[in-house]
């Protein structure tokens, strides 16, 4: 139990860097993936196809792959990133293809019939997308996006292998300083849990308050 309370200040940097880079990689992924999602609806074939075939890679392609293309290969073009933004970076760039699917699904539910009545109500396809598409897709697309953005946190514990300070990381220092497996692992664990549950209750009240605000 000392060496527990001893180690404390170590889980609780490494709970600040593991939230810190996945809120702010979530944050990339969902505008990215927004940007992404309008695109993949784009008249323009050539860019519909290239992003597509940047969603596909995203979705298929492992988040570790991403980080060492990133940390280990970027100097060899002259990119040179610390491992907090290839973090962040990574996290960003991996979860935005996933996003775009649900932003790109959650647009095209939307009846047509009200894109049209908004175009003869006068408004430019800027101001139907931003007036009536985007409200509603955020309804529809609210569950999947927190799910996604339950996966990128627990995608996270990835992040050790370019030496990231985060929870995992800090796991694997304390059980090779103290020998100690179960408790340094089971620590992350919980701590991996408590972090879940509140995005999966922050979510879950944004689609109370989106629901009582349709009513």
């Amino acid at each position: 139990m000392i060496g527990f309370f001893n180690d404390l200040p170590f889980y609780l940097s490494g709970l600040a860097t593991t939230t810190a880079v996945s809120v702010l990689g979530i944050c990339i992924a969902v505008l990215v993936g927004v940007l992404l999602a309008l695109s993949l609806r784009s008249r323009l074939r050539f860019l519909s196809l290239t992003v597509r075939v940047y969603v596909e890679f995203a979705r298929g392609a492992p988040l570790a792959l991403v980080l060492f293309l990133l940390y280990y290969g970027g100097p060899q073009f002259g990119l040179v990133l610390s491992p907090y933004v290839t973090g962040i970076v990574g996290l960003g760039l991996y979860g935005a293809g996933p996003f775009a699917e649900i932003f790109r699904a959650g647009l095209d539910a939307v009846p047509k019939g009200e894109c049209e009545a908004a175009a003869m109500l006068g408004l430019t396809p800027g101001q139907a997308l931003l007036h009536v598409e985007l409200p509603q897709a955020i309804k529809l697309t609210l569950p999947p996006s927190v799910g996604q953005a339950i996966n990128l946190v627990k995608e996270s514990a990835v992040l050790s292998v370019i030496t990231l300070g985060e929870l995992t990381k800090v796991a694997g220092t304390i059980s090779s300083i103290s020998f100690a497996v179960v408790t340094p692992y089971l620590t992350v664990a919980l701590l991996y849990w408590a972090l879940v549950e509140t995005i999966a209750r922050l979510g879950l009240n944004a689609e109370r308050r989106l629901a009582a605000k349709g009513s």
